[in-house]
């Protein structure tokens, strides 16, 4: 049995005509990048872009390559795809995209369901991995201490009132 094979993605697209996803890679401790083109097949402008994503994720010719994709790229792929298919041109898509992978302060997100609630969380949760400062980044401070005014006039919220009538 040989070694394990590790693969780095490098990028990761889409191909309209016909549908397939490409991605551009290297192995581990080579020098060559290489391409995997991956069909598209039996997919629609009704098809579930997340069942879609998972589905290639989890499909074992193919996991190797697409284990350092996020989920959520392969999805945004889909998107896309679906967007074509229903007629959509790809700023159309981009932008439809943009706006449902939006999150909204004001939502009150303990009235989604479970489906929806899970993709908003995806969604915080890959901007903050995006946004986090890491040891090994050229800008990271490991002990940031920060001077807060005191001659300020204090803001107060409403939850921030003491009130001894709700114990």
């Amino acid at each position: 049995a040989g070694a394990l094979m590790t693969y780095i993605a490098k990028k990761c697209g889409i191909c309209f005509q016909p549908p397939a996803i490409i991605l551009i890679y290297k192995e581990d401790g080579k020098d060559k990048t290489r391409q995997r083109i991956m069909p598209v097949r039996h997919f629609s402008r009704f098809s579930d872009c997340s069942l879609a994503a998972e589905q290639l994720k989890n499909n074992p010719r193919h996991m190797a390559y697409l284990e350092r994709v996020s989920q959520r790229q392969l999805e945004k792929l889909y998107h896309l795809l679906k967007g074509h298919l229903g007629g959509e041109s790809l700023d159309e898509s981009l932008e439809k995209f943009r706006q449902e992978e939006t999150i909204d302060p004001e939502e009150d997100m303990n009235k989604l369901d479970d489906k929806d609630l899970a993709k908003r969380k995806s969604i915080m949760d890959e901007l903050f991995e995006k946004n986090r400062k890491k040891k090994d980044d050229p800008d990271f401070i490991y002990d940031i201490e920060v001077e807060f005014p005191q001659n300020e006039q204090l803001e107060s919220c409403s939850w921030d009132m003491e009130s001894d009538e709700e114990f």
